[in-house]
């Protein structure tokens, strides 16, 4: 079971450093692994106040070249060096705002992963997508650029649900981690609203093995109440 905690445009070096020592300080089920994933300016106060613990640092986006003339990225060997245990491709924020597309993340995907990092490549479809009843069409779209590797999981988050809080059913939810699975030997987390009043009975779902966690993973209390219910 693993609880992510994507901070997005949140928390800079300072709040990053005092949420961090915070963290180490809970005690955090065994059997659930925890990641928090800073704004780039915050990874190294992540690295350095988390070394030592069992807690991964992971960055937000990564680039699918090593180095280049690309303005305002940054590449897997950076992450690696700075000590960046992952990254999460593909959000659909990063799909919203920014352009990314299914060939994209692939590319991401895979320099990621042959870089040494782990991944957690993001898929889900939108309120309009899923009331024209094209969920499976889009999913089976989404994963179709990505192939099994043992530094990959999925988080599927499903858009309509993302900062609304709305969220799907746990019944919607294990369906959707179905196909997925279907189509990817990977573990599956779950995005979208996750809050630790929904947490357990999201996380019972068979098919659901973890939880990519925004705005509720932005209070080291909700964090951990959310690894607790996941143990």
């Amino acid at each position: 079971m693993l609880i992510a905690g994507n901070w997005k445009m949140f928390k800079g070096p300072d709040a990053t450093g005092e949420f961090c020592r915070a963290l180490r300080e809970q005690e955090l089920p065994a059997g659930v692994d925890v990641a928090v994933c800073p704004p780039y300016v915050s990874l190294a106060v992540a690295v350095r106040e988390l070394a030592g613990t069992e807690i991964a640092v992971c960055a937000q986006n990564v680039h699918w070249e090593a180095e280049g003339a690309f303005t305002g990225e940054i590449s897997a060997p950076m992450l690696r060096e700075l000590g960046v245990y992952g990254a999460i491709v593909g959000h659909s924020e990063r799909r919203q705002y920014f352009g990314e597309t299914d060939e994209t993340v692939a590319r991401r995907v895979t320099a990621a992963l042959e870089a040494g990092l782990w991944v957690i490549a993001c898929v889900g479809e939108t309120e309009a997508e899923r009331e024209a009843g094209e969920t499976d069409a889009v999913l089976r779209r989404q994963v179709s650029v990505l192939e099994a590797h043992e530094q990959l999981v999925v988080a599927y988050e499903p858009v309509w649900a993302i900062g609304t809080g709305k969220t799907a059913t746990p019944e919607l939810a294990q369906g959707a981690h179905e196909t997925i699975k279907e189509l990817l030997d990977v573990p599956v987390l779950y995005g979208g609203s996750v809050k630790p009043d929904n947490a357990a009975e999201l996380l019972g779902q068979p098919a659901v093995d973890g939880a990519l966690v925004g705005g509720a993973s932005l209070e080291v209390a909700s964090l951990a109440a959310i690894c607790r219910a996941a143990a």
